[in-house]
């Protein structure tokens, strides 16, 4: 076959992901916190955006609701509009305390200690020489947020390029910092540090440290031999192993508390049904300037550079407001067909819950699954029922001994730990699910196990050993 080069005109479609698009992909699945840090930054970056919170604010001072001109600067010293637009913009967003004006108190309250700042105060007040205090600080630079020390010390020793020996003795000092049990390099060397501090560190909790496994598995008859006690005793070495802190250093904190804050509310409606609502707090309230880039375009009518500046911020101004515009349909679009789905569970509770997954939503919505799944990462919905995750709602389907309805993964673990909760003799995991069937649900010992070892709830055994008296 005599092969030849010719052309071919054809037509296809394909969809391009800008980075605008991309960007917009990306806001749904913020968190509001996270969104409100990233919108921050655009306003920054922005000098025709502005972040209110304020309706009254907006009305005076923008152009969308017909507000006041901002006042007109005029050029000083040469500078460009682009530099002086900047330059305006940190000004307005900088606030001025007037005489007079209340200062937020909270604005100087000191941030919570951290853990290694903590650390840091207590080696500057210990009498070390200056090898010894290097030493220190590189030892605390290896300390985790429980306060344990994942490094080996014959390989710092030769990083270091010190004799092992001082670094135990280093080490040895900085075990005895507040709180006790810091610089443990394993559980039970955190528990013995708190121990000899407190002078309780006997031969016969010593035994008792190094079988901590032991004490997990409640296996108290052996513990009681080894240690060499008897069986009151055994019970006061527990109870004073159990107010020790395995993890001391997470009492302090690496920043400011967090708290979760709905994005969704649902209230009855008087007409039976459910209100849904976006909580405006969690939206931040971004606004284009308009009659500021009408006043500053005038100045710049005649430099192409600064021009292309401006329409520049103005184009992502507007993609912004957008964004965050079709972001809130979005989340309020899948919420409401979440609360549609859920009805049986916000009138009568988890029992009710009902099997669903992300296809079921998105095939009722006309949305892809992935865009439903970024809009229910690490959003919250206020709920009659109380505030839980969207994720929560998603839960695997559990077949029906009776071929009816299937039953929905978390309501069958609420009905495991009732029936556990309200057992006078203990049930076993194939107890449990012989009862599960009884009720119509059809579900495997080894999942029965599965699903009570996810609640850390403890097996028969073990809870008919606390039933007896064992802790």
């Amino acid at each position: 076959m005599k092969s030849s080069a010719s052309l071919l005109l054809s037509q296809k479609q394909s969809l391009v992901l800008t980075p605008q698009l991309i960007e917009s992909i990306r806001l749904l699945q913020l968190a509001h916190t996270e969104l409100r840090q990233f919108v921050e930054q655009e306003v920054e970056k922005n000098p025709l955006l502005e972040l209110t919170t304020n309706d009254s604010e907006a009305d005076d001072d923008f152009s969308s609701v017909l507000g006041e001109d901002p006042p007109r600067g005029e050029r000083e010293n040469g500078a460009e509009p682009s530099e002086r637009l900047r330059e305006e913009k940190s000004t307005r967003d900088t606030p001025a305390a007037g005489p007079g004006e209340d200062v937020n108190p909270e604005r100087f309250v000191a941030n919570p200690e951290t853990l290694h700042e903590h650390v840091a105060r207590q080696i500057a007040l210990t009498a070390f020489n200056p090898q010894e205090r290097m030493i220190a600080g590189a030892l605390a630079n290896h300390l985790d947020d429980t306060g344990y020390l994942p490094v080996d010390l014959l390989e710092l020793a030769g990083i270091l390029n010190v004799p092992l020996s001082v670094v135990e003795r280093v080490l040895a000092a900085l075990q005895l910092f507040d709180p006790p049990g810091l610089f443990g390099r394993t559980v039970r060397e955190c528990l013995e540090l708190q121990l000899r501090q407190q002078d309780r560190f006997d031969p016969a909790m010593a035994v008792l440290v190094a079988n901590l496994q032991m004490v997990a598995d409640r296996e108290f008859k052996a513990l009681q031999q080894l240690c060499g006690v008897d069986e009151e005793d055994l019970l006061d070495m527990l109870h004073e192993l159990r107010a020790l802190d395995p993890k001391p250093g997470h009492r302090f904190q690496s920043g400011g508390p967090e708290s979760i804050q709905p994005e969704v509310w649902v209230q009855p409606s008087r007409e039976g049904g459910w209100n849904v609502e976006l909580d405006p707090n969690t939206l931040p309230k971004v606004l284009i300037n308009e009659s500021y880039f009408v006043e500053v375009s005038r100045l710049t009518a005649q430099n192409p550079k600064d021009q292309a500046f401006l329409n520049e911020c103005m184009e992502n101004a507007n993609w912004l407001v957008r964004s965050l515009d079709q972001r809130a349909k979005t989340i309020i679009k899948v919420a409401a067909e979440i609360v549609h789905q859920q009805d049986a569970f916000l009138r009568h509770g988890v029992t009710h819950l009902r099997p669903l997954n992300l296809r079921t939503v998105a095939d009722a919505i006309n949305m892809h699954e992935s865009t439903v799944s970024r809009v229910t990462s690490n959003k919250y919905i206020s709920t009659p029922r109380g505030v839980f995750e969207l994720k929560y709602f998603f839960t695997v389907a559990i077949g029906s001994c009776e071929g009816g309805d299937a039953h929905s993964a978390e309501a069958v673990r609420h009905q495991i730990k009732a029936m556990i909760a309200a057992e006078d003799a203990v049930l076993s995991d194939e107890e449990i699910a012989v009862r599960l069937r009884e009720n119509g649900i059809d579900l495997a010992r080894r999942t029965v196990m599965k699903y009570r070892e996810a609640m850390n709830i403890p097996s028969s055994v073990q809870r008919r050993r606390e039933k007896r008296g064992w802790p």
